[in-house]
């Protein structure tokens, strides 16, 4: 098994995003990137813990590739808007990829640097692609929200 983590807004209906995909095997939401230790949501809330909302992804790189991982990212939020996305904003809700490998860091470039190239936007995208960090998991309600409360999603 392999993680991926991923910052892309509210962690809540990323997570549900991740969940539906073949080849990954966990979730678990919660903080990355921060510098206050064991934030709790209220803490991160704030806007002053430096942390983004992640998702931290399991999966079986003989089901499916980290690319493809990526290209889930890349569907399921705005890479264009700066600590923001719908109506939930400031810096937790940054989009971010959190790597743990050089591979994984090539990789998350070369997938910015496409979708850059393609001209889908017609703003920037202002994603960070940054070394994973300490991961600090999400209080207990809030893992697999959506489910629990029998929803796929939560995009506008």
């Amino acid at each position: 098994m392999e993680k991926a983590t991923f910052a892309a807004g509210c962690f809540w209906g990323v997570e549900a995003a991740f969940r539906e995909v073949d080849g990954v095997k966990a979730t678990a939401v919660g903080f990355m990137g921060g510098t206050t230790e064991n934030p709790s949501y209220k803490d991160v809330c704030t806007d002053e813990t430096g942390h983004a909302e992640v998702v931290q992804v399991e999966f079986d790189p003989a089901e499916i590739s980290y690319g493809q991982l990526l290209a889930v990212f890349w569907a399921n939020h705005d890479p264009t808007t700066l600590n923001r996305q719908g109506p939930d904003f400031g810096t937790q809700y940054r989009s971010a990829i959190f790597f743990h490998s050089p591979e994984q860091e090539a990789a998350a470039i070369a997938s910015k640097e496409t979708l850059e190239a393609s001209d889908k936007f017609t703003r920037p995208i202002v994603t960070q692609i940054v070394p994973a960090a300490a991961f600090y998991m999400a209080e207990e309600y809030h893992q697999q929200y959506l489910e629990k409360r029998g929803e796929r999603s939560c995009h506008i």
